[in-house]
């Protein structure tokens, strides 16, 4: 479904801008612990975001498989595959939200 592919697109926009954020966070924590705060909690934001885009992913394909059945074996390749990599990059914006934590 394009749809899927859309926010498939979206959620790695998310997780790549709470890496960007929290990579902020701790860049300027020593120099303006206002301004990392404010990255921080962006970088949370994005990650709450991405959350937000998955859920509506994972009900568009229990929809499908109430009204048509099981997806496509294709469809569920692609989709496993595209979600293993957004976990990956997902787990690098959490280790950076948690140096950010520690310090």
């Amino acid at each position: 479904m394009k749809i899927i592919q859309t926010l498939s697109e979206y959620i790695e926009e998310e997780i790549s801008d709470s890496c960007k954020y929290a990579m902020a966070a701790l860049e300027w924590k020593a120099k303006n612990r206002g301004l990392a705060d404010v990255f921080f909690t962006l970088s949370q934001e994005e990650m709450r975001h991405m959350q937000m885009l998955h859920g509506e992913v994972v009900k568009l394909i229990d929809e499908y498989r109430k009204t048509k059945g099981e997806p496509p074996e294709n469809m569920l390749a692609v989709y496993d595959y595209l979600h293993k990599k957004q976990i990956e990059h997902a787990e690098e914006a959490k280790r950076y939200q948690s140096m950010y934590k520690e310090g």
